[in-house]
């Protein structure tokens, strides 16, 4: 496990240092896994989320679709003839970008809003740059507010066998919707805070943006739609493991078809495809092939048992260490393979905590998966790389021409998350704490 540890240690010091070159220096650290041996060759397409990669590709051209049709500047205009300033224009952006979160994968919602934000910075004139980040985080913290908002809700929900009402109200009192929207109330407070130099007035509008073809709102909406449908498909479907991709790449060539026959011009599908970032896909295949080979050398199995052990059979302090340390790892691991290997761990957990505590080992093992989903969730927005929606937001600014330095990011994503993080903590242990 060592030499695993010390790699992956240098790969991600390197990427906080090197921004500019993070794609090709995780990228670099995966093949360097693979040639050691710390992943064997047959495991390489295994760790790959062709989920992910595959969503992000589609919305990614969709979204191109979506420019070229002016709806986001039709929207940047709506918007701006409703809020007072620059400041709130912000906040305005990263609650609507929750809102979508709750229901659609975080880093579609990144991309799907990202060009409504870059719009308005455009008309404002002002850096783009934190309004992104905005966006980004809000996205991540809104993921764990239902069953279908992220892949680790619903690892969660399959695990406690929930329903999607369940995360509104479970076993009659407040659920994880309620933590985290508690969480999302202050957190806004907190982006308001941030911005509170941004008091520039909206400029309004001589007249609002004329969009001539609704085609592409329509598949985007309709993406939004399916997204949603597919994640409340019973098993007995046999849907694949990468349906959110699939759905995203099918509408995307149905946008490309129907470009080419409006246009006439095979230049209307090269176009779109070039707008998809490449180097944003490359720097998650790394990540994908360097959390791989941390699974296979045991290092993530021996931090999920190393919590294991710190709790001491204290019901509050094991809960304690779960959202906190899951807080800390997820800012550099990412929250799938790491949630994924601490649900069977809490799941033993519960069974030798529950007879000294009087309770039985399903209720004594809500507070732990709960605070588990809310530390995973949120630790992400802490680096600008703990989370697959950062990197595509960073990925858009730096498409647009902006460098997104760390110290950018931490200003806004470590108050936003402290902001986030401690109120969900406090109403999960009141509500749920044995």
């Amino acid at each position: 496990m060592l030499p695993a540890i010390i790699l992956f240690a240098i790969t991600y010091v390197l990427m906080l240092t090197f921004s500019k070159y993070r794609p090709w220096i995780a990228l670099a650290s995966g093949v360097i896994f693979i040639v050691t041996g710390m992943l064997p060759l047959g495991n390489v397409i295994g760790e790959l989320d062709f989920n992910v990669l595959l969503m992000i590709a589609g919305t990614m051209g969709l979204v191109a679709l979506f420019i070229e049709s002016k709806m986001p500047a039709l929207l940047a205009d709506l918007i701006m003839e409703k809020v007072p300033n620059v400041q709130m224009a912000a906040v305005c952006l990263a609650l609507f970008a929750g809102v979508i979160s709750a229901f659609v994968d975080n880093v579609a919602t990144v991309l799907m809003v990202a060009p409504v934000a870059l719009e308005i910075c455009r008309k404002l004139k002002t850096n783009p740059v934190p309004f992104l980040i905005g966006i980004a985080v809000s996205s991540n913290l809104q993921g764990a507010a239902t069953l279908v908002g992220d892949t680790t809700a619903i690892m969660l929900g399959s695990e406690l066998g929930m329903s999607f009402m369940d995360f509104f109200w479970y076993k009659g009192k407040p659920g994880m919707f309620f933590a985290v929207e508690l969480g999302a109330v202050i957190s806004a407070l907190i982006l308001a805070f941030l911005f509170r130099r941004e008091k520039a007035p909206i400029p309004k509008a001589s007249e609002r943006t004329q969009v001539t073809d609704y085609v592409p709102t329509a598949l985007l909406v309709g993406t939004i739609g399916l997204l949603i449908c597919a994640s409340f498909a019973p098993d007995t479907w046999n849907l694949p493991d990468e349906i959110n991709g699939l759905i995203c790449c099918a509408v995307l060539a149905i946008g490309l078809i129907y470009s080419l026959i409006k246009k006439k011009d095979f230049a209307a599908i090269g176009e779109p495809l070039k707008d998809i970032d490449f180097e944003t896909l490359g720097l998650l295949v790394g990540l994908f092939l360097m959390i791989g080979g941390m699974k296979h050398t045991g290092v993530i199995a021996a931090l999920g048992q190393l919590l294991a052990n710190l709790g001491g059979g204290n019901m509050f302090l094991m809960y304690t260490i779960i959202v906190w340390a899951s807080v800390l790892i997820s800012a550099f691991i990412d929250n799938i393979p790491y949630v994924a290997t601490m649900l069977p761990v809490i799941a033993v957990l519960a069974q030798q905590m529950a007879p000294g505590l009087g309770v039985d080992a399903a209720t004594a093992a809500v507070p732990l998966y709960f605070g588990l989903l809310s530390g995973a969730t949120l630790g992400g927005n802490i680096t600008p790389i703990g989370a697959s929606a950062n990197i595509a937001g960073i990925g858009i600014l730096r498409k647009e021409g902006y460098e997104v330095k760390n110290s950018d990011f931490f200003r806004i994503g470590i108050p936003f998350t402290l902001a986030a993080i401690i109120p969900a903590y406090i109403f999960i242990w009141l509500f749920f704490g044995v």
